[in-house]
């Protein structure tokens, strides 16, 4: 068995690249259009993964944009997606000059979590060990869910 993808709705295609590729640092690594089904598909891949994904297409993060206005709920249902990162501090602090909101902030310089402009919770890790803890992250409150 081996992990593929795991395919998200979107409302706003746009917005979401901004997160995904533009914040988080993710890299489009291919986009198919289907005028008839009236879709856009965009998979996204971490930048360690580029590797596998040019020899396997996998992991993905699927991106699926439906032409045609939808109400999605039930986003807190999905879980979360996680990513290991280089720098926590330094990721959550560029998240936030974009106006993402740290909804669980790297008190711990390990964890934090954000919210993709459609609900979804993205779970952020410390690569190695957790970075010292430091503020504004230390008095930071949590905001909202994740």
């Amino acid at each position: 068995m081996q992990y593929l993808h795991t395919m998200i709705r979107v409302t706003d295609l746009d917005a979401s690249l901004r997160f995904y590729c533009d914040g988080l640092g993710l890299v489009e690594t291919r986009r198919y259009d289907n005028d008839r089904g009236r879709f856009t598909l965009v998979f996204l891949a971490a930048p360690d993964d580029l590797s596998n994904v040019q020899q396997h297409k996998a992991p993905l993060l699927e991106l699926t944009y439906n032409w045609d206005p939808e109400d999605y709920t039930g986003g807190r249902k999905f879980g979360h997606l996680a990513y290991r990162v280089n720098d926590i501090y330094g990721l959550c602090d560029h998240l936030q000059t974009l106006g993402v909101t740290i909804n669980r902030p790297p008190r711990d310089g390990h964890m934090a979590f954000v919210r993709s402009p459609d609900g979804i919770s993205v779970e952020l890790l410390q690569a190695g060990d957790a970075l010292p803890p430091a503020e504004p992250w230390i008095s930071m409150a949590n905001t909202g869910t994740w």
